[in-house]
């Protein structure tokens, strides 16, 4: 069964709520590494979208940790498919935080941040199964 080129353009978008759990040093922070997991994980899809298959997160180009992402907020993931070639595919990534854990409100208060506090931007290289 043949299926049509993917196309540019195309964004798969997560959103995930970071627990305790999720937090990997002093003062709730989650590590790099974590988001770049997210990443993958959106990647994942994105392949499956265009390809029919996980495919394979090849590389990152370019990560930039632009602020602290911690324990209790909501990210939002996106991976966009900007070019196309035989087999690799090149994505964008950002994360944004769009709510963040208030504790000085209450144990669990909460603040949605408007605009959404870019944290994460990564370039990456996904192959497609022949």
């Amino acid at each position: 069964m043949s299926r049509p080129a993917p196309t540019p353009g195309l964004r798969v978008t997560h959103r995930r709520y970071l627990s305790s759990h999720d937090a990997h040093y002093g003062g709730g922070l989650v590590d790099g590494a974590g988001v770049l997991r997210l990443f993958g994980e959106a990647a994942t899809e994105l392949s499956i979208r265009t390809d029919g298959d996980e495919g394979l997160l090849a590389s990152y180009d370019d990560v930039q940790f632009l602020a602290p992402v911690r324990a209790g907020d909501v990210v939002q993931v996106v991976a966009t498919l900007d070019r196309v070639g035989r087999r690799s595919r090149h994505v964008t990534f950002t994360c944004h935080v769009v709510s963040r854990a208030a504790p000085q409100v209450s144990a669990s208060a909460a603040t949605v941040l408007e605009p959404p506090l870019l944290a994460v931007t990564a370039l990456g290289t996904v192959v497609a199964p022949m």
